[in-house]
Formats: C-alpha cells, structure tokens, sequence
C-alpha cells in the first residue's frame, strides 16, 4: 500500500508540476511584445505637439515655446555590429504648419531580441523597452552612457531606474484616447527633496515616456533642471524640458 501511494504521489507530483509548468509558459506568451509596443515599419510617419521649455533672458523663469514635430522612418541599415536599424528623420515647423517643414535632428531605432534601443543624434544609446513588458520591471534605461566620468555631460542621467507602470491601460493624448499603452518611468527625483525655494540649490529630473500597442511612442515627458546660487542666482545653463504629445500617424 504504502508503495502504490508513493507511486501515486509520485504521478500526482509530476502531474501538478507539469501544469504549474504549462501555465507559467501560456502566461510568458501572454506578455506584450516589444514590437506591438514599438512597430517598426518605413514609411510611417507621427507627428506631436512639442512643447519645449527653455530659460528666459534673466535665467530666473522656465517658458515654453510650443511647435509641430514630425517623426519620418525614412529607411533601415546594418549598425556597426551588424544588427537591423531604423532611421529616423525628425522634422520642426510651427503650431499652425504655415512654415515648411525643417530638418531638425537624427536618430536610429534598433531593436533586439529582449529589447528596443535608440541612438539620438548625440549618440547616446537608451534601452527603451525591455522584455517582459510587466508591471514594476526595472531596468537600467541609461546604462550604455558615460555617466561617471567627471568631464561628463550626462552624470545627471547616471542610475534612472527605468521602470513599467501601468501595462496595458488607456492614455489621452492629442490623437484620442488610446487604449492600450504602457508608462516607462524612468526618472523622478528632486535633490535635496522638497518644494523649490529659491534661497536654496536644488536640481529637479524627470523623465517619462508612454508606448502605445500598434503606434510606438505616444508621449514623453522630460524636465531636467538646476537651481544655483554661484556664480549667479538663477537656472545653470543646460536647464531644459520638452513634452511630445502625439496628434497622428500615417
């Protein structure tokens, strides 16, 4: 008896850990691929409002300057390692589009098994997305970078921990309501902590992007800014921001 009930235990073991198996793999299927999330596809074309926030004349009040932008995927290439790109053209002209359109910077898309890059017209290379799309993964968005050395333009971008908030749910933007994105945060700090005060230093990061099933990047939120008192009281130099906020795809 006591070995027919070992024998049993032993199918009934296998049996649970082979179901227990099959659902964790129809779950992973289940996840959102990087590709709905980001299509790649020459010849799309989307176009935001941006608006862009830069320092007034006395360096003591942030504005915004608002514009029409237009992303064109314009063609694809092997980059250096031989991987499958995607060019970007980005284009400005004026909220009312009475301007032609002006060729305004550069970048490529290169996606790869478990996660999508960008290189901007600087160079630098963000990993935008990562696999699995869930809820509270974190990722080091910024990594391939140089945050660290002391001569350095980017140690403010140094550790953001991009994180997936929000998978699969609705964002209002220009266009309409969407129906399923997904929110990267990939910074949000103030330091020292607390509301600004201008007899203080303080410098403020945010960052963040929404990705919307089947479109790619909906909206991006990204505010960067440093309070000084020395050698003058006011906004250092590279204080900036720009929100995009998408009006169509074609």
């Amino acid at each position: 008896m006591k070995k027919l009930c070992s024998a049993i235990y032993i199918v009934t073991l296998f049996s649970i850990v082979g179901f227990i198996g099959c659902k964790k793999q129809t779950a992973v299927l289940n996840l959102p691929k990087l590709t709905a999330y980001y299509p790649l596809q020459v010849g799309r074309v989307l176009t935001y409002r941006l608006d862009s926030t830069v320092i007034d004349a006395s360096n003591t009040q942030l504005i915004v300057k608002s514009y029409l932008l237009k992303d064109s995927f314009a063609g694809t290439f092997n980059d250096n390692v031989g991987r499958l790109s995607y060019l970007v053209y980005r284009y400005i002209t004026d909220t009312l589009n009475t301007q032609p359109w002006q060729p305004l910077s550069t970048y490529y898309i290169t996606p790869t098994e478990h996660s999508v890059e960008v290189v901007d017209d600087n160079n630098l290379r963000f990993i935008k997305l990562v696999d699995p799309i869930q809820n509270d993964i974190t990722w080091s968005g910024n990594s391939y970078i140089d945050t660290k050395s002391a001569n350095s333009l980017y140690q403010y971008m140094d550790g953001w921990p991009y994180t997936y908030q929000n998978v699969n749910m609705p964002f209002t933007v220009i266009k309409g309501v969407l129906d399923s994105t997904v929110t990267v945060l990939q910074v949000d700090e103030t330091s020292p902590p607390g509301p600004f005060d201008p007899t203080q230093y303080q410098q403020r990061n945010y960052s963040l992007e929404v990705y919307a099933n089947g479109i790619g990047l909906a909206y991006k939120d990204f505010l960067c800014w440093t309070w000084d008192l020395n050698p003058y009281v006011g906004y250092v130099a590279y204080s900036y921001g720009f929100k995009l906020n998408l009006i169509s795809v074609q």
